[in-house]
């Protein structure tokens, strides 16, 4: 059985335009790990308007990494990782993480303690 939309990461969890992802990349802090590079917003740019003070997520996977099914596979880890580990990141933060070739070979526990070290990271380190 479904544990239904609780978990799901509704529209107001997620990035979505390209505006969005262009500027976090440009401007947000680089964190970097094997699999990963993750760019987190240095400050907030959202009001209690536009979806209060959760973290947003942004995900990108190339097709470097495989066919569609390992590409949903890996963003659906990082996903499930982010759900788990959002009280690590600033309140109103922006996330966005990129996959890289080797995160098609983690394994679930693997995605979620690598993505967890890079959002605990203390900013400018």
């Amino acid at each position: 059985m479904s544990t239904g939309g609780a978990e799901r990461l509704g529209r107001r969890d997620r990035l979505r335009s390209r505006r969005d992802f262009e500027r976090l990349t440009r401007e947000g802090e680089r964190r970097a790990s094997p699999s990963f590079v993750v760019f987190v917003s240095s400050a907030p740019r959202r009001g209690p308007e536009t979806g209060g003070p959760r973290p947003r997520l942004g995900v990108t996977a190339s097709r470097k990494l495989g066919g569609a099914v390992v590409r949903n596979r890996v963003k659906r880890r990082i996903r499930e990782c982010f759900r788990r580990c959002r009280d690590l990141l600033p309140p109103g933060a922006d996330v966005v993480v990129i996959a890289r070739r080797g995160a098609a070979e983690l394994t679930s526990a693997e995605v979620g303690a690598e993505l967890a070290g890079l959002f605990a990271k203390e900013p400018g380190r």
